[in-house]
C-alpha cells in the first residue's frame, strides 16, 4: 500500500507548516498517476497523523487527471484512469502528461480558545 509512504511525507510537511498549531483540516491534490484509492489514502493519512498536530484532521483529497496523448489519432484528453485507452479511436498507444503531482493545497487550524467568552481576540490584556 504505497499510500502509507505518500502520507508519511505529507504529514511531515503538514507538521512543518503547522509550526505547532493544531491542524483540523488538510486539503491535498494528488495526480491520477499515483493511483491512490480514496479510502486507503484516508486510512494511511489517519495512521501517519497519529500523535502529530494533524491527528484527527479531516482530509479532503482531490484527484487531478492525467492528460492522454493518443499516438494513433492525435486526440488529447484527460482521464482519471492511468490505464485508459484513447476515447477517440480506442487505441492504447498513448503518452501521458501530468497527473503525477502531490500538492498540499491548504491547512485548516484549530481556533484558539479564549478564557473569557465574548472577548475580542485583538483586545489587549488591560481591556
Amino acid at each position: 500500500m504505497h499510500e502509507i509512504g505518500l502520507c508519511e511525507g505529507l504529514v511531515d510537511l503538514v507538521g512543518r507548516q503547522a509550526a505547532g498549531r493544531r491542524v483540523t483540516g488538510v486539503k491535498v491534490r494528488v495526480g491520477a498517476r499515483h493511483a491512490v484509492v480514496d479510502e486507503a489514502f484516508g486510512q494511511a493519512f489517519a495512521l501517519a497523523a497519529e500523535n502529530t498536530v494533524a491527528e484527527g484532521a479531516r482530509l479532503d483529497l482531490v484527484v487531478s487527471p492525467v492528460t492522454l496523448l493518443c499516438k494513433g489519432c492525435g486526440r488529447v484528453s484527460d482521464s482519471l484512469d492511468v490505464l485508459a485507452e484513447c476515447p477517440g479511436c480506442g487505441g492504447d498507444d498513448v503518452a501521458y502528461q501530468g497527473g503525477d503531482e502531490l500538492v498540499l493545497e491548504s491547512l485548516t487550524f484549530e481556533e484558539p480558545a479564549f478564557e473569557e467568552e465574548g472577548r475580542c481576540a485583538s483586545a489587549s490584556p488591560a481591556d
